[in-house]
């Protein structure tokens, strides 16, 4: 491609809204452009990467067996009522209606279909497992989209449905994809690794998220060092190793005091000159319309992700004043287990084994003290309701964990019979009996990639493209198209580049030697061919590498097929 016909609109400076170096990156480079909040266009450069990425994914998912169709965006609102997921998916499902007053929704993700096509198509054991995928935007309803494509409205994914006969199958292909998708960030050129996490509103037990290291990522890590162990879970379902956490006192008496106010943890700390873990939180929440009171120590933060799986709803939401004082009496930051019969109180672990703990009292400008549970007020059930932090003991070793930020790019779940049970999807197994489908779903999300791609592989001037990913290979680049020796080694080089299936960019643009080097740069090809006058009168030419600068000179006439051959 010559730049002169492309369309490649680099910009100098960094556009107001780019918040991480991909964003701003994609937007200076010309890769994309925003039409709305959360939703771009992608320009040459932008869908070259993309469709590499893409590339590189249906080679690994065919080469295990997986088979590539295409299912429609728009699914009818029946198929998601069918499955649950209608009413509890939340406000990120994008809805609407036909001219008939038909509801649908356009797809995030296409479990409902899927399992809709395999129900009427696939009948007997004998026809599993089958594996079907598909590359297709996807569309989420971002409350406050934000980091380019990392959360937006409107994304390019992956989505891939595994079909089996029971869990020993899914297992095995769980395994399977696994592989694959270690295969497939590996050719992308990325630094990542699988981590356990939260399968939120698609469902299932277990699942892996596949995680870019990146500092600008949104995701936290929390990963055991311990080479042995090598424990590794995002913040929303990290566990750890609970050690008792009992002050050693005998029970006191419980007594009110006055904190007038102290609506905080830091300003009851203060006032009553006692530690945050010596605090209990009591944090009420509405869940499909009923109350319920989450017990935390003060000195930790409630893990939503955790809780609402505990609840088994999606629906969980923070009570708001009008109903915290309607419950309690007291306004927010005063609220307190004791007494709070009527409602569930649901701990976290560590709060069964803590003595004269401090809480709420339900009373405005007033706390207790020597709080104890099981004489005080009673616990439905315990569970793990907190946030891991770095310096937590591991669950598997107890060695302290540490963390790190990550990018997910991919994740892949065992759905179990969540969707074929719910949507009546059989086959009939080798006994004659009619048995739900055992499912298994796997996603990738490939503008996602390119853009940890870029979080991984870049510097002040600009992209460093992994070789796979790049839009193209190598960058012709004649310091001046007034100069015909120049051109006629330019147009000799680009034509042999192109004869050898190098792909190639050819800046034939009258510009300045020094916006056409910033250029290069800023877009990132990994091999840069540069032709100066002084090194063309020697029959030489300058290849430079962008990932780590090294020039080499190179006669005009070895050029080609030394690129071709450092690719």
């Amino acid at each position: 491609m010559r730049w002169s016909q492309a369309l490649i609109p680099t910009l100098r400076e960094a556009p107001r809204e780019a918040e991480i170096p991909s964003h701003n990156l994609m937007l200076r480079a010309g890769m994309m452009r925003r039409l709305a909040a959360g939703v771009y266009s992608y320009l040459p450069l932008g869908w070259r990467a993309i469709r590499k990425v893409e590339q590189i994914v249906r080679e690994e998912l065919d080469r295990v067996g997986c088979q590539e169709i295409l299912m429609s965006v728009i699914s009818p609102a029946e198929l998601w009522r069918e499955s649950g997921r209608w009413d509890v998916y939340g406000k990120e499902l994008m809805r609407l209606k036909d001219r008939h007053d038909r509801e649908f929704a356009l797809g995030p993700t296409h479990e409902e279909i899927v399992t809709d096509i395999v129900r009427a198509e696939v009948r007997s054991y004998r026809e599993l497992p089958t594996v079907l995928y598909q590359i297709q935007v996807k569309f989420r309803d971002e409350i406050r989209p934000r980091f380019g494509v990392m959360r937006c409205r409107e994304f390019s994914m992956m989505d891939a449905y595994s079909f089996h006969v029971d869990r020993d199958s899914l297992d095995e292909w769980y395994g399977i994809m696994h592989e694959a998708y270690e295969r497939i960030f590996t050719r992308c050129g990325l630094e990542f690794k699988p981590v356990l996490a939260d399968s939120g509103a698609i469902g299932g037990k277990t699942t892996h998220e596949f995680m870019v290291l990146a500092d600008s990522g949104e995701s936290v890590v929390l990963n055991c060092p311990k080479e042995s162990c090598g424990y590794a879970a995002t913040d929303e379902t990290a566990e750890r190793y609970l050690t008792a956490s009992s002050s050693g006192e005998d029970p006191k008496s419980m007594t009110e005091v006055d904190t007038p106010n102290a609506r905080t943890i830091e300003e009851v700390c203060a006032l009553l000159n006692v530690g945050p873990d010596r605090l209990v939180k009591t944090l009420l929440y509405k869940t499909d319309g009923e109350l319920v009171a989450a017990l935390i120590p003060g000195d930790r933060e409630l893990n939503e992700a955790k809780f609402r799986k505990v609840l088994g709803s999606a629906n969980v939401e923070m009570a708001d004043a009008d109903a915290i004082r309607d419950l309690t009496g007291a306004d927010v930051g005063f609220s307190g287990p004791v007494g709070l019969s009527e409602i569930e109180l649901i701990a976290d672990k560590s709060i069964e084994t803590m003595t004269n703990v401090v809480t709420g009292a339900n009373k405005d400008d007033t706390h207790l003290l020597n709080v104890n549970v099981g004489r005080d007020f009673q616990v439905s059930r315990y569970e793990d309701l907190v946030t891991v932090i770095p310096g937590d003991l591991c669950r598997e070793c107890r060695s302290p964990l540490s963390s790190y930020r990550g990018i997910e790019v991919g994740q892949i779940f065992k759905l179990g019979t969540k969707y074929s049970e719910s949507m009546h999807a059989t086959f009939m197994d080798a006994s004659g009996d009619e048995k739900p489908f055992v499912m298994g779903c796997y996603g990738i999300g490939t503008t996602r990639t390119v853009a940890a791609a870029i979080e991984q592989h870049h510097d002040d001037a600009g992209i460093i493209w992994p070789v796979s990913l790049a839009p193209y290979h190598a960058l012709v680049l004649p310091v001046t198209m007034k100069n015909s020796r120049i051109v006629e080694a330019s147009d000799s080089l680009y034509e042999q580049l192109t004869d050898l299936g190098v792909e190639v960019l050819y800046d034939d643009r009258d510009e300045r030697a020094g916006v056409k080097f910033k250029d290069g740069d800023l877009i990132g090809i990994p091999f840069r061919i540069c032709v100066g006058e002084k090194n063309v009168k020697k029959g030489l030419v300058e290849v430079r590498e962008r990932r780590d600068g090294r020039t080499e000179l190179v006669p005009i006439e070895d050029a080609a097929q030394y690129v071709q051959q450092r690719l």
